[in-house]
């Protein structure tokens, strides 16, 4: 005789099991589902270039001058989507990385002509590119590609920085160290951004050694007034002078921010201080005492 059959108390675990299982098959389904409908929403957003692109000045803190533009591609809000983060997120669990990377990059080099003005210079603006390192790593990434694009539309490599966020993570550092030593070559630049948020990023300026740090924005805010943020920003400060680099701080937003920032050795700044991100390429203005 089974034994299960006669004990109520192994046939209400095993319909509690069987209950759990098919609620995990419904939220999968589900997720795949959603997942399904955000790859083809995606697919739409590339086929029709409906990401919006905004420019925010980067400015030198000596003379208040502006010397390049951060470019930033954000989607619509959907129901798919609802924010920015959400939308690139998913990019970065999916198999599109590469493929919307080389188009983001295309749109943005070419919106940055199409959206220049008569007060901001062509020849002389540096264009931040925000980029996954897994990119540059790609042997399908031919930079070979790029560099015939900045040809077409008369922009310079040396104007370009490929900007390295510290969301994603370098893990083979030598290897990550050629390749850029080959791009450098041709002229790019590389800045690390986010330095500051977490122990990878400060790994990843000692061993890449970029032209520029981004400083992270909480490193920032309100850093006139905490001692623990001052110390970080000092320590980053002094070593990137030893290694030749210029540091931009991020998200300076008061006076009082920027005034410490410019006091202690910072070379340029961004933040809502200086202007806020724009669909038109709007050169920053330093903020009034």
């Amino acid at each position: 005789m089974n034994s299960h059959v006669n004990n109520p108390q192994l046939s209400v675990r095993g319909a509690i099991s069987f209950y759990s299982y098919l609620k995990y098959l419904s939220n999968r389904s589900r997720k795949e589902l959603l997942n399904y409908k955000r790859f083809i929403e995606l697919k739409k957003i590339m086929e029709n270039q409906s990401l919006n692109t905004f420019f925010q000045p980067i400015l030198k803190l000596d003379s208040g001058k502006t010397i390049g533009y951060e470019v930033l591609n954000r989607p619509a809000d959907s129901k798919l989507f609802p924010n920015t983060e959400k939308f690139y997120d998913f990019i970065g669990q999916s198999d599109q990385v590469f493929s919307f990377e080389c188009f983001c990059r295309n749109l943005s080099l070419r919106r940055f002509i199409d959206r220049l003005t008569e007060d901001a210079h062509k020849d002389t603006s540096l264009i931040f590119l925000n980029i996954h390192p897994n990119v540059l790593l790609d042997g399908s990434y031919h930079s070979g590609e790029t560099l015939q694009l900045l040809n077409e539309l008369g922009i310079e490599a040396r104007q370009v920085v490929f900007e390295l966020t510290e969301k994603s993570a370098v893990t083979d550092f030598s290897l990550f160290e050629k390749v850029l030593s080959n791009y450098r070559a041709q002229g790019f630049r590389i800045a690390i951004d986010d330095v500051g948020s977490g122990y990878n990023s400060l790994k990843t300026l000692i061993y890449l050694k970029p032209e520029f740090v981004k400083l992270d924005r909480s490193l920032i805010q309100n850093i006139d007034q905490n001692l623990e943020q001052q110390q970080l920003v000092t320590l980053i400060i002094e070593y990137a002078k030893q290694s030749f680099t210029k540091v931009i701080a991020e998200g300076i937003e008061t006076v009082n921010e920027l005034k410490f920032v410019r006091e202690n050795g910072v070379h340029y700044g961004q933040g809502y201080a200086f202007g806020k991100p724009d669909e038109e390429i709007r050169p920053g203005s330093m903020p009034q005492n």
